[in-house]
């Protein structure tokens, strides 16, 4: 398992250039495992990630590799929240994906370690694990814990609705800066079952990664525990030539789209594993069209914040995912000949797990319902479908008609929202939010936050091109494809036009005759935001959000 600088004269000068960088004969001869660190002084999840990152390399090193760490970028959603950043989010998934392609291959790493946490930054990762395809595994920094605030544990979402609640004047100043104070206590992704966490447990779904890696928090020493034993790990997988692609199959596939559902996992999630798929060349196999098929099978075993009271902290404690996936195996909804990156199959990875608190994880025969936690909701408004965390709606709001009011993007949202001009039984559009409308397709969370905060969350639907947070709760519809950058239906809509939205049944409809929408269709021209540099390119090539979003093929 030499790399390719040892020994042969051709490699003399190459070799020149690493021992300049301190290395011995002994080191240029050992295998070469690339070590993809995202930490960052801008990132909560990624403040600590040196720390992961040296342990990772004193498991290679123990298990006989020279490891390598490396740089990758990454973008805080929640401090890119609500101001033009947000659109620079989705866009940096492709960028780090290209970034860990650049120096894995430029430097002919043998192996790699991938250690993000947020939300692009490890969909990006595991879209250039598929693409290059060496033996990796997949390391997270782990959760936050749960903040405290008068009592009751908070997250960021609960942040989020604080702002809007100051707004609406329900709540005081002095509360609203007790909020600001106690919701985000330690470092780590923030506490919920929002998109980063909702990834990092997907990772051990997909099989990319050791037990624990979406639950255990942070700020627990056995977080390094693990980033050693997954540097043993990959140097297992690089002996026995396990690469990606031999672990994310169309049925490991299947197998994350069904622990998805059962754990009520980001919206974001639908978008990231089709781009993964894509990557893996599995675009035919994994679409948005069998999601709801999954979801019909599979039972919604856990509500976790913004969904529910409990945090990633207390699902560690409950079992894990590996519990989850023991309740879905043990059901017949998973397959268990699947390979992971410990070397093992599913079934033997997670043999051993047990649900320690059932009122956490439910057993399969007590779900908290029978379907799972997402759905795809098409109709003559989404015809290439919109989706829905259905898990965090009210239930009051499941089956919602009410008048339309359009709004051109977030910030014009944001003043309506803000000023009360929002009533109970609308449905808020939120348009050119888009992939191409954005560009960039920001997330929503500032706007349906508001309006939890108001009190208007069991009344009213927001409906958007846009993305949403993981942190997101309520009649929160995204991804409304084709958006209306692309001429989608969305882009039509007009202000008491009446919206049908029909969840249970995967339905979304505009109640607008066909030839009202021809005639409207005619005249349409959709609006053009204006975009330089990264942004421009990035609306030039990327394609819909019902295909991962992912940019055109060359």
């Amino acid at each position: 398992m030499k790399n390719i600088y040892s020994d042969s004269t051709d490699m003399s000068s190459q070799r020149s250039l690493l021992r300049a960088l301190g290395w011995t004969d002994d080191e240029m001869n050992k295998p070469l495992v690339g070590i993809i660190c995202a930490q960052s002084e801008i990132i909560p999840g990624h403040t600590h990630l040196s720390e992961v990152a040296r342990a990772a390399a004193e498991g290679v090193i123990a298990a006989g590799g020279k490891p390598v760490i490396v740089p990758s970028v990454g973008v805080c959603d929640g401090i890119a929240m609500g101001h033009a950043g947000m659109r620079y989010s989705l866009p940096s998934r492709e960028i780090i994906a290209d970034s860990a392609e650049i120096l894995i291959r430029a430097h002919a790493f043998q192996a790699t370690i991938f250690i993000g946490n947020c939300d692009k930054i490890i969909p990006g990762m595991l879209m250039a694990a598929a693409r290059v395809n060496v033996p990796s595994v997949f390391v997270s920094g782990g959760p936050m814990l749960a903040g405290r605030v008068r009592g009751k544990k908070t997250s960021l979402s609960t942040m989020f609705e604080a702002v809007g609640a100051f707004n609406a004047g329900r709540i005081s100043g002095k509360e609203l800066k007790d909020f600001e104070c106690g919701a985000c206590p330690t470092c780590g992704s923030c506490s919920g079952m929002f998109t980063a966490n909702s990834m990092n447990c997907l990772c051990e779904a997909l099989g990319m990664a050791l037990p624990g890696n979406g639950t255990i928090p942070a700020v627990y020493s056995q977080r390094l525990a693990l980033a050693k034993e997954a540097g043993a790990a990959v140097m297992g997988l690089l002996e026995k030539n396990v690469r990606p692609l031999d672990i994310m199959t169309p049925a490991a596939f299947r197998n994350a789209e069904t622990v998805d559902m059962a754990i009520g996992a980001s919206t974001n999630s639908v978008l990231h594993l089709l781009a993964i798929a894509n990557e893996a060349g599995l675009k035919d196999e994994v679409s948005i069209d069998i999601m709801n098929g999954i979801s019909a099978k599979t039972p919604n075993l856990c509500r976790l914040a913004p969904a529910g009271e409990h945090y990633i902290e207390e699902l560690n404690e409950a079992g894990g995912i590996s519990a989850v996936m023991k309740e879905l195996l043990d059901a017949g909804l998973l397959d268990g000949s699947v390979m992971t990156a410990g070397g093992v199959t599913l079934a033997e990875a997670v043999k051993d797990a047990k649900v320690y608190d059932d009122s956490i994880i439910r057993p399969v025969s007590a779900p908290w319902s029978e379907t799972g936690g997402l759905a795809i909701l098409k109709g003559n408004l989404a015809p290439e479908g919109a989706v829905v965390k259905k898990s965090a709606v009210d239930p009051a709001m499941l089956k919602h008609s009410g008048p339309a009011k359009c709004f051109d993007g977030e910030e014009e949202a944001m003043r309506a929202i803000s000023s009360g001009r929002i009533a109970k039984g609308d449905v808020v559009v939120i348009r050119y939010e888009g992939p191409k409308g954005g560009p960039g397709m920001r997330e929503m969370l500032t706007p349906t936050s508001a309006i939890v905060g108001a009190g208007l969350g069991a009344d009213c639907a927001l409906i958007t091109d846009g993305r949403f947070s993981g942190a997101t709760r309520g009649a929160a519809i995204g991804h409304v494809c084709p958006e209306a950058a692309a001429g989608g239906a969305i882009g039509l809509v007009r202000d008491g036009d009446v919206i049908d939205i029909d969840i249970e049944n995967c339905l979304i409809n505009l109640r607008v005759s066909e030839e009202e929408l021809a005639a409207r269709r005619k005249d349409f021209k959709p609006l053009v935001k204006p975009a330089d540099g990264y942004l421009a390119r990035y609306r030039a090539s990327v394609t819909s959000a019902s295909e991962g979003a992912v940019f055109k093929k060359i």
